[in-house]
């Protein structure tokens, strides 16, 4: 169930830095310091630092989910971006999007 918390807790977190419009002032500029703004534009790249800081988060408050810390910070790093951005595939603002693509064989 704490895997579960997790994940949404990160979805989350995630969706309301890259798009909450909440941080427009002070989300940096995509070309800020050679593109490292593009961190807060991207839904994979910031569900990874959403990840193990969330993991911190959960760990101090005594849900632990992997017995080592430095482990654990990169695995839930990487569970995170992945589902973060499964999700923002899957769920936008007009509800879940589902693409079917039809090829035409010769």
């Amino acid at each position: 169930m704490e895997l579960l918390y997790f994940i949404l807790v990160c979805y989350g977190m995630t969706q309301i830095i890259v798009y909450g419009s909440i941080f427009d002032k002070v989300r940096p500029n995509p070309e800020f310091l050679r593109g490292f703004g593009k961190l807060f534009h991207c839904p994979l790249c910031m569900g990874f630092h959403v990840g193990w800081v969330v993991f911190l988060m959960f760990w101090c408050s005594g849900v632990q989910m992997w017995n080592n810390i430095y482990l654990g910070c990169f695995l839930c790093g990487c569970l995170s971006s992945g589902t973060t951005y499964i999700l923002s595939m899957l769920i936008d603002d007009y509800g879940v999007n589902v693409r079917i693509n039809n090829v035409e064989e010769d």
